[in-house]
């Protein structure tokens, strides 16, 4: 039977690649790796959110093709039950798909004024209030999740949840995002998990550049 294939965008810019690709890398499902390279124009218009169609991270499995990163994750979720990429707990289980959602669908703001650009550092970077209003509404998602579920991640164990949060833990480094310390520790959690290690990795040998995301603010 064929590999299972991913294909993906620049890691350095792309945020979506980033969840779909972590959640895969969680489900232990072994892929090949489909890289579209950030001079691809369809690819460009979505980083630079001058697309209303997001068609990467695109997973292809088993003849079964999925480019919604919500969806890529509840089918992994299916296929690897035994990882508990979904929280067991129903009640739980609700929460952790609603905070996906509004990860998914919402803080336009934010990716707008914060694009990700990991390997950039921006320590004094200046954010305007509807990306600060969006900073404490994910700030407030994370507080809540961990008091509720004791950590060490949004539900106890990692999910899918915590996939879709990690391109911000990338900004808040990015930009130089002040956290309090339980909530720093978690960003900081995510970071250094081994997937996200090997994420990095790739994004040092990663060459190009997309110039309307380096420029100084």
């Amino acid at each position: 039977m064929a590999r299972a294939t991913l294909t993906v965008s620049s890691k350095n810019y792309s945020s979506w690649s980033l969840r779909g690709w972590l959640m895969v890398k969680l489900a232990g499902i072994e892929f090949d790796e489909i890289v579209v390279p950030p001079d691809d124009a369809d690819a460009r218009a979505e980083i630079l959110l001058l697309s209303p169609s997001i068609l990467v991270p695109c997973l292809t499995y088993e003849g079964i093709k999925l480019w919604d990163t919500l969806a890529i994750g509840e089918f992994v979720n299916e296929v690897r039950p035994r990882k508990h990429l979904m929280p067991k707990d129903r009640a739980r289980r609700a929460h952790a798909r609603a905070i996906s959602g509004e990860m998914h669908s919402g803080f336009v703001s934010l990716r707008q004024a914060l694009p990700m650009n990991i390997k950039a550092r921006y320590p004094n970077f200046k954010i305007w209030s509807k990306a600060r209003a969006d900073i404490e509404r994910i700030m407030t998602i994370w507080r809540e999740c961990l008091a509720a579920y004791g950590g060490p991640f949004l539900f106890g164990e990692i999910t899918i949840a915590d996939a879709m949060y990690a391109p911000v833990v990338s900004r808040f480094r990015t930009y130089g995002v002040e956290l309090e310390p339980e909530l720093a520790a978690y960003a900081a959690r995510i970071w250094d998990l081994p997937q996200m290690q090997e994420w990095r990795a790739a994004v040092e040998a990663e060459k190009e550049e997309i110039e309307e995301l380096e420029v100084e603010f």
